[in-house]
């Protein structure tokens, strides 16, 4: 509102009177304006609005303030005491970025839910008209290949506190209703309460109006929300254009910041092995899983929170594709926040996982330097039959992982392929041998050949 010019500004002001009229008054409008005054509310709503839009006489213009101020008494006292009292535009309110959605365009700026104290129940409108880009924006990006019609290019309305003091989270007010154009839209359902008596709550998130919205230049869109007031709590609202991302784009965006300088950790694992000379025990040294907490498998790309102050890694694959399904951003090894703009790729966990692959935990010691850890005991001989290979006993595995044109050959106790069989993964017997590094690895009767996604174990044997 603050960026109109003089002559916008009066037609913003327009637009707000109009908004806040009950239906006899509408009708009442469209009556001396000598349009049809039949239909629902939205209906009555949008021709008025089309009516300002068309441009009215000065005649309507004065309908407009007289019937304002028959509804309002004590809010007529001038254009500039006006805009102070309808639906001010906070522009100090601002709400979080939301990784999966880049912000196209403004529709509605962050503005207050005027609620008028006597009521409880609280209504109020709000409209918008997209240009001819915005609309080609929104069409060519419709994607029909799945069984719903789906757009990547969205109008999204949002919630939250009207707070200054930092970004918003989104936040519905209580008993949330939101009408687009006269139709009812989908909310995201309540929580089963955590404690008996306790009123159920809808999970606070972004609302995709898209399949609700005139894609037209000419007529403008109607949002209705209601709500129930709370005393001393005010919301805001806004609506933007956005592109929505998948979790490919956002790991690739991550891999574009970089890998982060594997001294950074180093200083870190230093600084929490420093002797406290106020503590009677002391710490050597650190264990760290090379596993990921998330999915249990072997790390592929290691990352974790700036915030974070564990050594311990996640991959950032799994990390997002989760947040891609149910956008929570917490740490699964702290459980504080670790919001996407705050991941970094730990470049020594990258430089440790090239150069060990043999083993899951690795032991940081004093100086920064790390060391694997293997177990003690070795498995002399395991039976295959618990896993569905009946007759055959292996002692153990040679795995080929690849990274590009770097292949490596290394041998490892066969208790990891067990643990994979029991996941399900592919079990084949074969016979012949393969050649790899100089070496020649030949197998005969009872071998088998464990594939995964990332790796490929050969069992023979001993």
């Amino acid at each position: 509102y603050h960026d109109l010019t003089p002559v916008s500004s009066i037609i913003f002001l327009q637009q707000q009177m109009v908004m806040s009229l009950r239906v006899s008054e509408l009708q009442v409008l469209l009556g001396y304006a000598g349009r049809n005054k039949h239909g629902r509310k939205h209906e009555l709503l949008t021709k008025a609005l089309h009516l300002l839009k068309a441009g009215c006489s000065p005649a309507v213009q004065m309908k407009i303030r007289e019937l304002y101020r028959r509804r309002f008494p004590t809010k007529m006292l001038g254009l500039s005491h006006l805009a102070s009292t309808l639906h001010p535009v906070h522009p100090d309110v601002k709400l979080q970025r939301l990784p999966f959605y880049d912000v196209l365009d403004e529709l509605i700026k962050p503005t207050s839910l005027a609620s008028d104290s006597s009521q409880r129940f609280q209504e109020t409108c709000f409209a918008f008209a997209l240009t001819p880009q915005q609309v080609q924006q929104i069409s060519s990006s419709m994607d029909i290949s799945g069984t719903k019609c789906d757009f990547t290019v969205q109008v999204q309305l949002r919630f939250c506190l009207s707070e200054t003091s930092c970004p918003q989270e989104d936040h519905f007010p209580p008993n949330l209703c939101v009408k687009v154009n006269g139709k009812p839209c989908n909310l995201p359902g309540y929580l089963p309460p955590t404690k008996n008596g306790v009123e159920p709550k809808r999970p606070s998130r972004p609302i995709n109006i898209t399949s609700l919205v005139r894609l037209s230049t000419t007529v403008p869109n109607t949002i209705v929300v209601s709500w129930t007031s709370e005393i001393g709590r005010s919301y805001s609202m806004a609506v933007y254009l956005v592109r929505q991302q998948s979790s490919s784009v956002l790991l690739q965006r991550l891999r574009s910041k970089g890998i982060r300088n594997p001294d950074h950790s180093r200083a870190l694992i230093k600084e929490k092995l420093t002797a406290d000379p106020d503590s009677e025990i002391a710490t050597t040294s650190l264990r760290v899983s090379l596993l990921c907490p998330l999915g249990k498998m072997r790390l592929m790309i290691p990352c974790r929170a700036l915030t974070c102050s564990h050594l311990q890694c996640f991959d950032a694959t799994l990390y997002i594709q989760m947040n891609e399904k149910k956008p929570t951003w917490v740490c699964p090894v702290c459980d504080k926040k670790a919001p996407f703009e705050h991941l970094i790729i730990d470049g020594l966990f990258m430089e440790i996982l090239s150069s060990c692959v043999d083993c899951d935990e690795i032991q940081f010691k004093e100086d920064g330097n790390w060391a694997p850890m293997r177990s003690k005991k070795v498995v002399q001989e395991v039976s295959a039959s618990s896993n569905g290979i009946e007759g055959i006993t292996t002692k153990t595995v040679i795995f080929v992982r690849s990274y590009g044109d770097n292949r490596q050959l290394c041998l490892s106790p066969v208790v990891k392929i067990l643990h994979i069989c029991t996941r399900g993964v592919t079990v084949h017997k074969i016979h012949g041998s393969i050649r790899h590094s100089g070496v020649t690895v030949r197998f005969g009767t009872g071998v088998i050949l464990v594939t995964s996604q990332c790796w490929k174990y050969f069992c023979f044997k001993p």
